[in-house]
């Protein structure tokens, strides 16, 4: 099975988010998909297989598959482009988030995703331990994730997340932290923490900007955005908020072609199996 790291959000290798992605040419299970996902040991693994109008996709942490991954779909429509169908321009995926597009234009990819728009709730008890900020003023809206907005990017630069106390936080996936943008051409900025699922910190996290998106252009009066994360590798994604869809786009750059050697895989409980009819 051929395996590629790509770089999401990124221009240059060692930059973005690294996504693993595994092109699937015989049907493998549910079982074997984490026990490679865990094996690889970054973020997201990504399981594509298929061919012409509609690609079967899976998304993969160390510890889980979840329900949806902006920097493995970026990843994976890179890897399409230019290894399974070259010259691609066109893509769409049937994944657990239902029907994903993706469009390449030149060097920059746009996926079409749902708009998921987070409802304020009141802050978990350990939050402020969780995150180290302190005392400062926190606002908190949820969706899949919890979306924590704070008074400035500073303050989002200088989170010192105790990850033990933040993986003990249960309602949700991730915790996003977010700030209006000090920067010139950037408008708002995050930090993404997920460390229930197998991820301290993500570098670069298009999944919590379907959030962060319909968030910020509401209270910012403009669908279209720039955004930064703020990680040590870091990464700029361009945002659009459209009705009840949103549009993420950035660049990929490729680390790593490589090839999985056969395994032995039995079928998982639920008979599911990628790339099956």
């Amino acid at each position: 099975m051929k395996y590629y790291v790509v770089d999401a959000f990124a221009d240059e290798p060692f930059r973005g988010n690294p996504a693993g992605v595994c092109v699937v040419e015989e049907p493998i299970s549910a079982e074997l998909m984490q026990k490679i996902a865990s094996e690889n040991n970054l973020s997201e693994t990504a399981f594509v297989a298929g061919s012409g109008d509609t690609y079967e996709l899976r998304w993969f942490t160390p510890s889980m598959e979840i329900d949806l991954c902006g920097h493995a779909t970026l990843g994976t429509a890179y890897v399409v482009s230019n290894f399974v169908e070259p010259g691609a321009e066109r893509m769409s995926f049937s994944t657990r988030s239902g029907l994903l597009k993706v469009v390449r234009r030149g060097d920059e990819y746009f996926m079409d995703f749902p708009s998921r728009p987070p409802r304020s709730v009141e802050a978990p008890a350990a939050l402020t331990d969780a995150l180290g900020l302190g005392r400062t003023t926190l606002e908190t809206y949820a969706q899949r994730d919890l979306i924590v907005v704070v008074e400035s990017e500073s303050c989002v630069r200088a989170i010192d997340p105790d990850y033990v106390v933040m993986a003990q936080i249960p309602e949700y996936l991730g915790i996003a932290v977010t700030a209006r943008a000090d920067s010139c051409g950037v408008d708002f900025v995050s930090r993404f923490f997920a460390p229930r699922v197998g991820v301290n910190e993500d570098p670069v996290t298009g999944s919590s900007h379907t959030e962060l998106i319909p968030f910020w252009a509401a209270r910012l009066g403009k669908s279209t955005l720039v955004a930064q994360q703020l990680s040590r590798r870091g990464g700029m994604l361009l945002c659009e908020q459209a009705g009840e869809r949103v549009v993420i786009g950035g660049r990929a750059a490729l680390y790593m072609i490589g090839e999985i050697l056969p395994c032995s895989s039995r079928p998982a409980r639920d008979g599911r199996r990628i790339g099956s009819a």
